[in-house]
């Protein structure tokens, strides 16, 4: 199988021609896939017809299936989440603020995979922005206040009873299950190295990270503000348009994602998977 990786031009991101993922892979065809992933961190694979066994065989080649909170799983499935939502919703769009998924964890996700089901004709992009690139053109005087700090990380914001998708979030269909569990904190490096490819690059942004360990509030508060604010420059950026039955993965380890609207009278549906991290480093 001779697959041909198309580069988006912008700070990460390709699409993937000449594949089929509805038939089983053989390792050689994986593990160019995966050379694929690492260095563009987000792939696309347009024109795929896959069934939800075949969306777990393919999550499952780049490694186990990671856990995902909050969120429970569609009906007779273990780890496929649908994030969606119908044409008549008013409440505020899943997902639109940067983030990793699920970096409040001790294990973070290695990657993410979701494929496109109901595309509506206009709005629903997503954007990424590249962490090593972020981090390889960051000035000098943010990377040394950035340089050996923790981040404190949560999923109180998003999942509390008081979060924003929380008791008082009403009317969605999305079955997001929030929990007191999430005021839990977890704590990684700002700076860190891909497990995978050793490349240091920044982890995780504000919503998930509330705060930075041995800081203040006020002062942490301001350094996690410079951060954003850098992180998620434009030229840093991806801007993905969805097709229907179309494939996406995407690095959480490199790259930040946020979803956008501008579809508002259209159904949106998705099928996710979670690709969980392997304890492998790379020195």
């Amino acid at each position: 199988m001779t697959l041909t990786i198309i580069p988006s031009g912008e700070a990460c991101g390709a699409a993937v021609a000449g594949i089929d993922l509805s038939r089983p892979l053989d390792e050689a065809t994986v593990a160019e896939i995966r050379t694929a992933w690492l260095t563009h961190h987000v792939l696309a694979f347009p024109e795929q017809t896959l069934t939800n066994d075949d969306l777990e065989r393919f999550t499952q080649y780049f490694g186990p299936f990671g856990d995902d909170p909050y969120i429970a799983p569609i009906p007779g499935r273990e780890h496929i989440i649908a994030v969606k939502r119908t044409a008549d919703e008013t409440g505020p769009i899943f997902a639109e603020t940067w983030h990793s998924d699920w970096s409040f964890q001790k294990t973070p996700p290695a990657g993410t995979c979701l494929y496109g089901i109901t595309i509506p004709p206009v709005g629903g992009d997503t954007l990424f922005t590249n962490q090593h690139k972020a981090l390889d053109e960051m000035p000098d005087e943010l990377r040394s206040k950035l340089e050996g700090k923790m981040a404190v990380h949560s999923a109180r914001n998003g999942y509390a009873k008081a979060g924003m998708y929380g008791d008082n979030d009403t009317g969605r269909s999305m079955d997001i299950r929030s929990s007191d569990e999430a005021m839990a904190t977890q704590t990684h490096p700002i700076i860190r190295k891909h497990p995978e490819t050793g490349r240091e690059g920044l982890f995780g942004c504000a919503g998930y990270i509330i705060g930075i360990e041995g800081m203040g509030e006020e002062e942490g508060f301001a350094l996690l503000t410079e951060l954003y604010r850098w992180q998620t420059r434009p030229e840093f950026q991806y801007h993905h348009k969805w097709q229907p039955n179309m494939l996406l993965m995407w690095d959480n380890r490199s790259c930040l994602h946020m979803a956008t609207g501008g579809y508002q009278g259209h159904d949106r549906l998705l099928h996710r998977t979670t690709i969980g991290a392997r304890e492998t480093v790379t020195a």
